[in-house]
C-alpha cells in the first residue's frame, strides 16, 4: 500500500468541492462522494511512498511545513488522468509560489524516499480529486454537470459550475493505506 501527506481545505472549500462530488453521484457518474470512509475528504496529495522512514506524527522537520498553513488556493479547470479506458477526473490547483514553496518544504523535511514519481517536485500536478474509473464514453457527460450553471444539487442551493474556487488548505494529514487510517498532523 502507501503513505501519504496530504492538505485538507477549510469547511467552506470542502462544502464547495462536494456539491460537486454529489453532482457527478446525482447524474450516475462515478464519484468521490461514493468513498464511504470515514477519512474521505477532499483533499491535495502532496506525498506518496510505499512508506516513510519515521512516522510523520509530531515530526519537528514539519513545523516549517505547518507554519505555511493555512494557505490560500484557487481550484481551476477540470482536468483528466490516466490511460485506458477509464480516467481520474480532478480540479486542478493553480501553482502559486506558496503551494510550491510548502510541497519544496514538505519533501526536504522528509528527506529522500521512494517519492511517486508524480508528487516529487518539478513533476507535481496539485489537484483534488473529483471521481475515478470514470469511462471514456461518458466523460463528456461529466465535464458537462460541472459546467451546468442553471442546475443544483438534488436537496441543496449551491450552483454548479466549472468556474475557478477560491479555496483555502487548513491543515496536514497523513493517510496510512496499510492501516486506512487518517492522522491528523496539525
Amino acid at each position: 500500500m502507501v503513505q501519504s501527506l496530504e492538505l485538507t481545505l477549510d469547511a467552506a472549500s470542502d462544502a464547495a468541492v462536494r456539491v460537486e462530488w454529489d453532482a457527478l453521484a446525482a447524474a450516475g457518474l462515478p464519484s468521490q462522494a461514493a468513498h464511504r470512509h470515514p477519512g474521505n475528504r477532499p483533499h491535495v496529495t502532496l506525498l506518496v511512498r510505499p512508506a516513510f522512514d519515521r512516522p510523520p506524527l509530531a515530526d519537528p522537520a514539519l513545523a516549517p511545513v505547518l507554519a505555511g498553513l493555512p494557505l490560500p488556493l484557487r481550484l481551476g479547470a477540470p482536468v483528466l488522468f490516466g490511460r485506458g479506458e477509464r480516467r481520474v477526473l480532478a480540479r486542478l490547483v493553480v501553482p502559486s509560489a506558496e503551494l510550491l514553496g510548502l510541497h519544496g518544504a514538505l519533501h526536504h523535511a522528509m528527506g529522500p524516499g521512494d517519492d511517486a514519481p508524480n508528487t516529487t517536485p518539478g513533476e507535481w500536478t496539485p489537484h483534488v480529486t473529483l471521481a475515478r474509473r470514470i469511462p471514456l464514453d461518458r466523460l463528456g457527460e461529466a465535464l458537462a454537470v460541472l459546467t451546468r450553471l442553471d442546475e443544483h444539487v438534488e436537496g441543496g442551493s449551491e450552483p454548479i459550475t466549472a468556474e475557478p474556487i477560491a479555496a483555502v488548505a487548513e491543515s496536514l494529514r497523513h493517510w496510512d493505506g496499510d492501516a486506512r487510517v487518517v492522522t491528523p498532523l496539525d
